[in-house]
Order: C-alpha cells, then sequence, then structure tokens
C-alpha cells in the first residue's frame, strides 16, 4: 500500500511537472454570469440594478424606484455573494415618496452606505443612510449642513475604512451646478470635509462619480471643458489634507466625451469612463487608465468589438488588479443587451467579455458595475423579469482560488500550501466541489494556476 508521504510525492510532481507543460490562458475570452440576482418581491418598475456593489461576502443592490415607502420610495437588497441568497432589505427610515433611496451604493467593511440624492430636507437637498451590513440597523444619517434645494447631495457615494465620500453635483459653491464632494466618518456621522474643485465653474458638475482607496478621494466632473464643452475631468485629492494632488484629463480628450461619468481607484490605479468618447463611432465609448501617485495616463480601454452607441465606460470598478468596464447599450441590431468587460489593470489589455445568458433587448446589462477580488456584479434595471423595468443584477465569480497564502501571487509556496491542504482534506482543497480529494482536484489545480491569478 502506498504511503501518505509517498502519495504527496507523487502529488507534489505532478503539481511541478504540470505546471511546466502548461501554458498562459487566451486573452479575449467571452462568458456568462454564474448567478442572477432577483428580488424576492420584485415589480414593474423598480429598477432594481440600477446601483450595485460588492465587498468581500456581501452584494447590495439598489432598486430606486421601489415603493415600500411611497412610489419611487426606493430600497436596497443585500446578498449573499457565494450563494446569491438575499440576507435583508433596507429602507430609509423615514423615507418617502420619490427620495430615490438605493440611487447610489457602496459596501465596504460591514458597512452599506445608501445614497437618497431626492430626500427632500429642504427640496431634493439629499441624504445618505449608512447601516450595519449584518442586521440592517442604522448606523448614522449624513446630511450637509450647508445642503439646499437641488445639491442632489448622495448622487455618488463610496467607502474605504469607514470613511465615506459624498457626491453633490448640483452644489452652487462656484456657481450653479459646480458640484462639491463631503467627507464623513461614516461611524459617527461627523462631517471630516468639503471639497471642491479649485478651477470649478457653472455646470461642471463636480461629484457625478466618487471613489476612494489608500487615503485618495476620486472626483469626476464629467462636463468640465478642459478639452472641450463637456469633455469632463477627474480630480484626486488627499483626504487627510483635502489637498488637490492631480487633475486627470483623457490625452485624446473631445467635445461631449463626458470623461468622469464613472470613476475607480485601487492600489494606486484610478480608472475613469468615457461612454460618450467617439473611439468605435459616435457614443461607442472608452474609459482611461492613470497612475494615482503621478497623474499619468497609462492606458486607453477600448473594447475589441466596439460599436457606436454601446456607452462602453458608463460604469467602472477596479480591484486586485482587474478592472471592469460596463456597457449597457452593447449589442447589435438594435437590441441593446449589454455586457461588462474585464482587463488587466496593469496595462489594459482585455481578458473576459461578460454577457447575460438570458439577456432581452434593453436589458442594460453594466448600467452599474462592482468589483471585489475577481467577484463582479453587473445591474440590468430594464430587465423584465418581473414586469417592464422590474431589473437583475448578474454575479461573475473569478477570485483566486488557489492563492492559498492570499499574497496576491502563484508560486511555490501556494503549491506547498495545496499539497498540505490536499493531504489534510482541507475543503479550501476540493477544487472539484465534489466532496473528494482526488486526482480530479489536482487537475483542476494545474489548470488555475496555469492561467495565472486573477483567473479569467
Amino acid at each position: 500500500m502506498e504511503t501518505c508521504t509517498v502519495f504527496l510525492r507523487r502529488v507534489g510532481m505532478a503539481l511541478v511537472c504540470g505546471l511546466v507543460v502548461l501554458g498562459q490562458a487566451a486573452y479575449g475570452q467571452s462568458a456568462f454570469e454564474d448567478l442572477k440576482l432577483t428580488p424576492t418581491d420584485g415589480a414593474a418598475f423598480d429598477e432594481f440594478g440600477f446601483s450595485v456593489d460588492v465587498d468581500g461576502q456581501y452584494i447590495a443592490v439598489g432598486a430606486r424606484h421601489d415603493d415600500d415607502r411611497g412610489p419611487n420610495s426606493g430600497s436596497v437588497y443585500i446578498y449573499q455573494a457565494l450563494t446569491g441568497v438575499q440576507t435583508l432589505k433596507l429602507h430609509a427610515t423615514d423615507g418617502a415618496m420619490d427620495d430615490w433611496f438605493g440611487y447610489s451604493v457602496a459596501v465596504d467593511g460591514g458597512i452599506v452606505v445608501v445614497g437618497a440624492p431626492l430626500n427632500d430636507t429642504p427640496f431634493f437637498s439629499g441624504s445618505v443612510y449608512v447601516f450595519n451590513i449584518l442586521n440592517g440597523s442604522l448606523i448614522s444619517k449624513l446630511f450637509p449642513l450647508d445642503g439646499e434645494q437641488f445639491d442632489n447631495f448622495g448622487w455618488s457615494v463610496a467607502s474605504n475604512n469607514g470613511i465615506v465620500a459624498v457626491g453633490a453635483f448640483g452644489d452652487d459653491d462656484n456657481g450653479p451646478e459646480s458640484g462639491s464632494v463631503y467627507i464623513f466618518d461614516g461611524l459617527s456621522g461627523n462631517l471630516i470635509r468639503k471639497i471642491t474643485a479649485p478651477d470649478g465653474a457653472t455646470g461642471d458638475r463636480f461629484g457625478e462619480s466618487v471613489a476612494i482607496d489608500g487615503g485618495i478621494v476620486a472626483v469626476g466632473a464629467h462636463l468640465d471643458d478642459d478639452n472641450g464643452e463637456s469633455s469632463g475631468s477627474a480630480y484626486l485629492f488627499d483626504i487627510a489634507t483635502g489637498n488637490l494632488l492631480h487633475k486627470l484629463i483623457a490625452s485624446d480628450g473631445e467635445l461631449s466625451d463626458e470623461f468622469g461619468w464613472s470613476i475607480g481607484i485601487d492600489e494606486g490605479i484610478v480608472v475613469v469612463g468615457a461612454y460618450k468618447d467617439n473611439a468605435f463611432g459616435t457614443e461607442s465609448g472608452s474609459a482611461y487608465l492613470f497612475n494615482a501617485t503621478t497623474g499619468s495616463q497609462i492606458a486607453k480601454l477600448t473594447p475589441d468589438d466596439g460599436m457606436t452607441s454601446d456607452w462602453f465606460g458608463y460604469s467602472v470598478s477596479i480591484s486586485s488588479g482587474l478592472v471592469c468596464v460596463g456597457s449597457p447599450l452593447d449589442g447589435e441590431s438594435g437590441n441593446r443587451f449589454g455586457s461588462f468587460y474585464l482587463f488587466d489593470a496593469s496595462d489594459g489589455t482585455q481578458l473576459l467579455k461578460v454577457t447575460a445568458s438570458d439577456g432581452g433587448p434593453q436589458d442594460t446589462m453594466g448600467y452599474s458595475v462592482g468589483l471585489d477580488r475577481g467577484v463582479v456584479v453587473a445591474g440590468a434595471y430594464h430587465d423584465d423579469i418581473f414586469g417592464m423595468w422590474s431589473g437583475s443584477a448578474y454575479v461573475l465569480d473569478r477570485g483566486c482560488k488557489i492563492d492559498f497564502n492570499n499574497d496576491g501571487v502563484l508560486n511555490f509556496f501556494d503549491v506547498s500550501a495545496f499539497v498540505i491542504a490536499y493531504s489534510s482534506h482541507d475543503p479550501a482543497a476540493d477544487l472539484a466541489n465534489d466532496g473528494n480529494f482526488d486526482f480530479f482536484d489536482v487537475s483542476a489545480f494545474l489548470q488555475l494556476y496555469a492561467i495565472g491569478c486573477p483567473y479569467i
């Protein structure tokens, strides 16, 4: 009978030999979703999927026109990312008609942040709510002390390590709809600072989009005019001081590109969407990558099958070396099912295109996207599963299951850790997901290792 030691040596040798033989995966692949999310009480015109985000085990999906607190009062649903099971439904404690609670959402570190930009204190001034994602309890309600009607505070939200950024594109400190961003302590509700563009002007809509990471807040001003009317720009600020670090503009920006409509930042890389760029025809769209430290442009992202009116770049997200870009009007012959794409954040290489397995005309999959460590959620708020524009969301899981030491790199240490996990029948080594520990798990490890981490 073969001893355990000999068997493990055989497994190790098989892994080493297999890793030498197998090559890298081809780029430009296509795929369908792994899960589809729908609400337990979905109804026509709820627009479930208008906003989405994911962090770790949890996904949040906004339905800005849900009617539980009155017509178009809005709600947010929480799901387990792995199983797609709904765990909570959130409402504003003081929710009312036309608040649009759920217009924007952000999930981070056990909290979910929800924007209600049409909340009426005063008229359309807006507010933001912070909840415990485990039990749904309200932690704080955020609103600006200088809030005025039509500020639309909560139009965009972002959260990182307890710090919350809120966009108010309608603020008029630098002229009507010049815009601003507020930084809060999300747990206490205390305002840290208010940020405006040093060169802000009427109609710039600074705060249309916002993102936070590593002590930096990134802000989109999609109607700024530096490269022509409505060409758009983005800004990076130091959260601690409020100082401007860089102003970002597209190297080939033009009239009406609306660069800055969407924005994301992670690990020193910024992604900015310009969904009206004419790269492949009118409003085909594009996105750009920048170095957050230097402000220099890294790459311009366009899909390998881009077409007129795709709106590629309408939504963006970035995490752990991957970039996700939504293209909600993608589709031929007017069908416009929608899609999203994954790119390598280091060089802009397209890795994967994802469409809905049950996509229908005008579903707008990719209208909103969220990405965290290889898990993507994409909203399709015009899906008709429960009636017209009831909405849905789709999940793709491309997390790196074989990075056993969680260092973001695949190497000998992961091979060694897999062998140890395999020998002890650790469920993490059951890569075939069949309850057994055998050749199929070894084969799965080889295949995933060859493709790389994060794998596509």
